[in-house]
């Protein structure tokens, strides 16, 4: 498996904001070694028998990062650029997220180099479940416990859940999450992430004495999170005055009207077309001026080239690395304030951990409980880490690895190394 600069580089830049961190906490080199390498890569190949008969081999991957905290925890994606690079840069992003928002879990990350796109359901059902059989001895609830991600779904995950429960010969729902609830899902789970965005965003628009109806907001990549976040702004009074896709932005001064937007997305598979804003590129969206800019598309959209021209208050991280560190360092300079992919978009794994829970327990909660306990868990260790950046003169992403670095050092320590 040939290894990409695009890989290369999430990896590096999570590296770069890792070291950063680890050197303000004056981590020693051998802790540092520990947590540079991950716990175990599998590697499996996949056989399996398209519709027409004939047979093709596809690879997968499971990382499991660190468990020094609980089992591991992270998605699976479908995806023809899944390589073992991705998902161990990946894995490691999951290991500091948890960690970050005090859940009981490592990090994990999965996939298969597939195009679903280009499978039938019956074809994709097959790999899925060979792939879940491969993994039977490696992923558990008390060992590893996937989730969707990238090219997966609900019914992925239900497979996936339906196999190893047939290895293990009993019922097993806790061995993912991110099923749906029929079987054992979470209630809120599909608005956790954009939820948790939006939350957070409002948590730094207070402090910053921003009202919400005086709040412009931009959002970049209008999918599950982008749109849910919107929705959760409008509800508040903002005006989300920027939103976009692959097929372009639009752009509507006056406000565009998201519940509009939501359904003409969801009617035609995009926002191609859409006439409730002006269209713009995606490059010009991001420069809009506004309180809050919401990334929630691709990794690498904010880099040294555009940062200068970020015309934002406040930056909130939907997506995984949306922002380089050459940006993130001119954007400190600038006085623009970023909460950190790693907190901002926690709001799913929290909503994961909460359906694990449910699993464990035979007992489901109500959605409002769930958006309670959600809205809980991150105002909390969003407030540990302002506090530490605020008493430490540092930005939120620095303070952010900090704290999750700070949580799996000491676990480890309590627990001590086996050799």
């Amino acid at each position: 498996m040939t290894t990409t600069i695009r890989d290369i580089s999430v990896f590096g830049d999570a590296m770069a904001y890792f070291n950063e961190a680890a050197a303000l906490l004056n981590l020693e080199p051998g802790m540092r070694a520990i947590l540079t390498h991950p716990s175990r890569q599998v590697i499996v190949s996949i056989p399996f028998q398209r519709d027409d008969g004939t047979l093709d081999v596809y690879t997968g991957y499971r990382v499991q990062y660190n468990f020094a905290r609980g089992p591991a925890k992270g998605g699976i994606r479908d995806h023809p650029g899944v390589s073992l690079d991705e998902v161990t840069a990946l894995a490691f992003w999951m290991t500091w997220k948890c960690a970050v928002v005090d859940l009981p879990f490592g990090g994990g990350k999965g996939g298969v180099t597939c195009d679903p796109t280009q499978l039938s359901a019956g074809e994709l059902e097959r790999i899925t479940r060979r792939y879940a059989a491969e993994l039977v001895e490696f992923v558990g609830p008390d060992k590893d416990v996937p989730a969707p991600d990238l090219g997966t779904t609900p019914q992925i995950m239900a497979w996936f859940m339906d196999t190893y429960s047939m290895h293990m010969r009993t019922n097993v729902p806790g061995v993912v999450t991110g099923k749906p609830v029929e079987i054992g899902g979470s209630r809120g789970r599909v608005e956790a992430t954009g939820r948790g965005v939006s939350l957070l965003a409002f948590e730094e628009l207070e402090r910053l004495g921003i009202a919400a109806d005086q709040a412009r907001i931009v959002i970049q990549g209008f999918g599950n999170v982008g749109s849910v976040a919107a929705k959760m702004f409008a509800e508040r009074g903002c005006r989300v005055i920027g939103i976009s896709d692959v097929t372009g932005g639009y752009f509507n001064p006056a406000g565009i009207d998201v519940a509009g937007a939501t359904a003409y997305a969801q009617e035609h598979h995009s926002l191609d077309g859409y006439r409730g804003g002006r269209r713009i590129s995606n490059e010009a969206l991001l420069e809009l001026p506004c309180e809050v800019l919401v990334p929630a598309a691709l990794e690498k959209q904010i880099t040294a080239e555009n940062a200068p021209r970020i015309d934002a208050k406040l930056i909130v991280e939907a997506a995984n690395g949306p922002t380089t560190p050459e940006a993130d360092h001119i954007l400190q300079q600038k006085g623009t304030i970023v909460i950190p992919d790693i907190i901002a978009n926690a709001g799913g794994v929290i909503v994961s951990y909460f359906e694990w829970v449910q699993d464990r327990q035979g007992f489901f909660w109500k959605e409002a409980e769930v958006n309670e306990r959600l809205a809980e868990q991150l105002r909390t260790n969003f407030h540990i880490v302002r506090d530490v950046a605020h008493a430490r003169g540092i930005p939120y992403r620095t303070a952010t690895y900090m704290v999750a670095i700070d949580r799996v050092v000491r676990s480890l320590k309590i627990r001590g190394i086996y050799a």
